[in-house]
């Protein structure tokens, strides 16, 4: 049983889940066979996928350390996935021991790993509840045991927003996550494109699975951060966000950007 009420066996592993198969990807052991078809059939019409996810998770820990470094305390991870090591948590605890997180996904499997992987923590919390409820998000008493909303956070939505359909309204979502961060907070976004090569097919990958893949353009990314400032070098593909190391191959293939910005 999670602590939201689930059961392990109410989890549908019967059609591939994106967090799965981005675990699959990344060289995790969280999945099922399903997922690991899915993904291979992503790398199959994607092949620069897997550098990709591994150069979204390397940007992923730039920018934790980038918003700890600027002495942000509290991390809102909304879409977090299963917990692949380092988690945000490794990241800035590494960085920072004090540093506050509140991991938050819709799928029961997620809540369940994480819960286990974590256990009773002072500092951290893992919440089923769903990124198009935002306003059910920033209630949900799991998230508010671990932050405060009168001190700066973290916003993190990575690789999350590209399984929100424009029907579902992703700006509305991000603007009223917006409004509840107070100033000197920051926002952490990565978000899948089609703007270096045709990926229909691996849109077709997604329809089959738990969530489809709403690729967007730059410009439509770029409008998640209104009402943010984006910090240098502002929104590009994710190998390009302040590298540490020498960018892998294949790096101006990778339709994933990424981007941080300060309220």
């Amino acid at each position: 049983m999670t602590q939201d009420g689930f059961r392990a066996e109410q989890i549908d592993t019967s059609r591939p889940h994106p967090a799965r198969i981005y675990d699959y990807l990344l060289g995790g052991k969280d999945n099922y066979q399903v997922d690991r078809e899915a993904g291979d059939q992503l790398a199959a019409v994607a092949p620069e996928v897997r550098i990709g996810v591994r150069a979204n998770r390397d940007f992923l820990r730039r920018a934790v350390l980038h918003v700890v470094g600027a002495g942000v305390r509290q991390i809102l991870d909304i879409g977090t996935g299963l917990p692949t090591s380092p988690n945000v948590h490794e990241i800035a605890g590494a960085a920072a021991p004090d540093v506050r997180i509140a991991y938050v996904d819709n799928d029961p499997i997620v809540n369940t790993y994480a819960g286990t992987l974590l256990g009773p923590s002072a500092a951290t919390s893992v919440v089923l509840a769903d990124l198009r409820d935002p306003e059910a998000v920033l209630a949900h008493p799991g998230v508010r045991r671990v932050i405060d909303f009168g001190e700066p956070v973290a916003l993190l939505l990575v690789a999350v927003l590209h399984f929100v359909g424009d029907a579902e309204r992703p700006g509305e979502i991000v603007a009223a996550l917006r409004d509840a961060l107070p100033d000197g907070s920051f926002l952490v976004l990565s978000h899948a494109t089609g703007d270096f090569a045709d990926r229909t097919d691996a849109q077709a990958v997604y329809n089959a699975a738990t969530a489809s893949l709403s690729l967007r353009s730059r410009a439509a990314v770029e409008r998640f951060f209104d009402g943010f400032e984006l910090v240098e070098p502002g929104l590009v593909q994710v190998p390009f966000w302040r590298p540490d190391a020498p960018p892998p191959a294949r790096s101006r293939e990778i339709g994933i950007y990424g981007g941080v910005a300060r309220k």
